[in-house]
């Protein structure tokens, strides 16, 4: 067993219940409690007090209450986080580089920081001048003030080597669980029934090529069902108008959904899982898709191909997607090829024990130089 102390900043708390970062935190903290480790992870809450503590299945949680909203909170949060932690010991863990110019009070504190860089957030097309800015300055920070870091894909590691010596870089990707049944039972709600539907669970933005793929499955009647899941309302924004109105009547938009084993059962019972995304690196979802062994028609682009692997089918524009509908909505043979395809690549690269204990090592080899704090 370890004697080992590990601070977690840059998510909102646990348990998780806000996306891909959470619940990487929940699985590592829950790991490592197990093998010794004493884990501290800061949590956000909504509302104004003092500072708390709390216990979680074996993790101490430091509750930071906020007044404010939106991104102005999260900001008042990771402020406050950080400082608090510069009266902890041990060694720590950042996730994301968002705030990344508030870790230089540890750095100047002499406390060890591993940062996850997460991905290249400056690219992505929903933020402006301002936020792609913000951004940006916080990347070059996290990169100069981490001790070390962390990529989630070997092309964020290309990428941060141009800001700093590639040995400083380790790269570990996302995991997810591996699914091997789920309740069909939790499809009926939407009318939908095993094998009849494709689907698409991503944030409802235009760099995750929604419009795209909607438009391509909708120019023609399809005999099948294309969910989209996400917050798409008529009254939404442009861009969500948008999508809704390129829809056919074969498209279905059952809303946000944020019960698990609903989502797990949409993805395990999918003939396809469409991923438009276009910048990041290696995305939770996709990682789930081929956990649920899902046959998966993605977008053409460097960080989807290594994911998903050469069993997937990828489209680099809207003609391609649709061609790529008609050729394989039908073809069972080449479906069934594509769910083998996927699970492989899930158990090759992306199962949690592999990426847990690769955190592990890495941490331990970190460790050493906080011994003395």
């Amino acid at each position: 067993m370890y004697d080992y102390k590990i601070s977690i900043l840059g998510i909102r708390g646990l348990p998780a219940k806000h996306g891909g970062f959470e619940t990487f935190a929940e699985k590592l903290s829950l790991y490592l409690v197990e093998r010794g480790w004493d884990i501290t992870v800061y949590c956000q809450e909504q509302g104004s007090g003092d500072v708390y503590e709390t216990e979680w299945q074996g993790v101490t949680r430091i509750h930071i209450p906020v007044s404010r909203e939106g991104a102005a909170g999260t900001i008042i949060f990771d402020w406050k986080a950080t400082c608090h932690a510069l009266k902890q010991q041990g060694l720590f863990l950042t996730l994301g580089y968002n705030t990344a110019c508030f870790n230089l009070m540890q750095r100047l504190n002499g406390q060890t920081n591993v940062i996850n860089m997460d991905g290249i957030e400056w690219r992505r097309d929903k933020w402006g001048l301002v936020a792609k800015t913000w951004f940006w300055l916080n990347e070059r920070a996290g990169c100069w003030i981490g001790n070390h870091l962390v990529a989630d894909h070997p092309k964020i590691k290309d990428h941060l080597a141009t800001r700093v010596r590639a040995e400083k870089v380790t790269m570990i990707p996302y995991g997810g669980d591996e699914v091997l049944s789920a309740d069909a039972a939790l499809l009926e709600p939407y009318a939908l029934s095993p094998n009849d539907y494709s689907v698409i669970i991503a944030r409802p933005e235009p760099e995750n090529s929604f419009l795209e793929m909607v438009r391509s499955f909708s120019c023609k009647v399809r005999h099948h069902k294309l969910v989209v899941l996400g917050n798409f309302t008529p009254q939404g924004n442009a861009f969500h108008r948008a999508v809704m109105d390129a829809a056919s009547e074969e498209v279905i938009f059952p809303g946000a959904i944020y019960e698990a084993p609903v989502v797990q059962a949409l993805r395990f019972y999918a003939r396809f899982y469409l991923h438009g995304h276009r910048v990041g690196g290696t995305n939770p979802s996709l990682v789930e898709a081929l956990g649920a062994g899902c046959a998966v028609i993605a977008h053409d682009n460097h960080f989807n191909r290594w994911v998903a692997g050469e069993g997937a089918a990828y489209f680099e524009n809207e003609a391609a997607c649709e061609g790529l509908f008609d050729q394989l909505l039908n073809d069972t043979s080449r479906q069934l090829a594509m769910k083998e395809a996927s699970k492989a690549r899930f158990h090759e690269r992306f199962t949690w024990p592999q990426v847990l204990q690769e955190y592990e090592q890495l941490l331990q080899d970190w460790y050493p130089s906080t011994l003395n704090k």
